[in-house]
């Protein structure tokens, strides 16, 4: 079939040990899964009602490019996460059934117009224009989950321009994994391709032109990059 404008081009990220990539079909993200981070915000965390967002598949940043700096905001943070990758899909989970689901994992920041989302809260509007901009979502190259030992002493950090502004524990999630898979199950339908931001810890802060940011997601995956 001919299509009247070019088909768009699929998002994908490398896999560290491969020549292959993989492809991102839909970018989902939690907010509010570190205690820390909601306190920090001035929000508080209801385990019963986890609070998700998405971004476009082509806000991912891949291969440590470059990062611009967004338009419409003078106030851009960082929100260092785990990045986990689906390889399969499925609606209305349990948390048992939703480890198979796992392909992979990475490292990636959640980049946020901070001024433009808290315009957004106070007005009870939805997030998208703080959340969702081009160039948003910088993510590692992946480790596939059968290469990877996760616990919850495995450490999530960043550090910009070589000092450290955040870093946890995975322990210190509010919703675990198989839970945040279970619950976004319960509401989309999810399939191979997927990424799924599971949260920030306390540390959140502005970056600035010029700063180069590195995110280690601890014996698993590394980001850098510079905002341009």
């Amino acid at each position: 079939m001919k299509t009247i404008i070019a088909a768009p081009t699929t998002t994908t990220l490398p896999i560290i040990g491969s020549d292959q990539r993989f492809p991102v079909r839909r970018v989902f993200c939690i907010g509010r899964n570190y205690a820390d981070h909601a306190k920090e915000m001035g929000s508080t965390v209801d385990k019963a009602a986890p609070i998700f967002f998405c971004k476009p598949a082509d806000a991912v940043v891949s291969d440590g490019a470059d990062v611009p700096y967004p338009q419409a905001t003078n106030d851009l943070h960082h929100e260092v996460e785990m990045v986990v990758a689906l390889g399969s899909g499925g609606r209305d989970l349990t948390p048992e059934q939703s480890s198979a689901l796992i392909w992979g994992y990475g490292v990636g920041l959640d980049l946020t117009r901070r001024d433009l989302q808290a315009q957004a809260k106070a007005k009870g509007n939805p997030w998208d224009t703080g959340k969702a901009f081009d160039h948003s979502a910088p993510v590692s190259a992946l480790r596939a989950a059968a290469d990877v030992l996760i616990n919850a002493q495995t450490s999530l950090q960043l550090h910009v321009d070589g000092t450290r502004r955040q870093h946890t524990t995975l322990g210190e999630m509010v919703h675990s994994v198989p839970e945040i898979i279970a619950a976004l199950s319960a509401l989309f339908e999810l399939k191979a391709g997927d990424l799924i931001f599971t949260g920030t810890p306390a540390g959140v802060a502005a970056l600035q032109r010029g700063e180069s940011f590195h995110a280690e997601l601890q014996g698993i995956a590394e980001l850098s990059g510079r905002i341009v």
